[in-house]
């Protein structure tokens, strides 16, 4: 049972990415930015960067969260892991108001990510030392 936490953040981590996708999308309408075009509009460029940062995160985020319930309380590493998914909607709405309010958006995303990679770490050395 625990696992289906986990499983389900991940879920909700990977239907926030697809909404991150579709605002981007919404954005490149709104604001006149045509593909490929990366740049061109600073509004366009926030949500833009929002989705990217997402990306570079979620990579980490998905293997430190099923690592580390491998090795510990399943539902407290989907906690850990829900926090994740409050900081992205924080940074979402942090950096397109205004960038520089981006930083507790990033902290309550990169923090779990790096808790979750420790706690990982420890389980599997703890492993394999017993």
């Amino acid at each position: 049972m625990g696992n289906s936490w986990v499983n389900l953040v991940v879920v909700l981590a990977l239907f926030e990415y697809f909404a991150l996708i579709a605002l981007v999308g919404r954005a490149r309408g709104t604001y006149g930015v045509k593909a490929p075009a990366t740049t061109g509009n600073e509004m366009f460029e926030r949500y833009f960067r929002v989705h990217y940062n997402t990306l570079e995160l979620l990579i980490a985020f998905i293997p430190a969260l099923w690592i580390a319930s491998a090795y510990w309380n399943p539902v407290w590493m989907a906690a850990i892991g829900a926090v994740y998914l409050l900081g992205r909607i924080l940074y979402l709405q942090g950096y397109t108001t205004e960038p520089k309010q981006r930083a507790l958006g990033y902290l309550l995303s990169a923090a779990p990510i790096v808790v979750l990679a420790f706690v990982a770490l420890c389980g599997v050395v703890r492993a394999l030392l017993a």
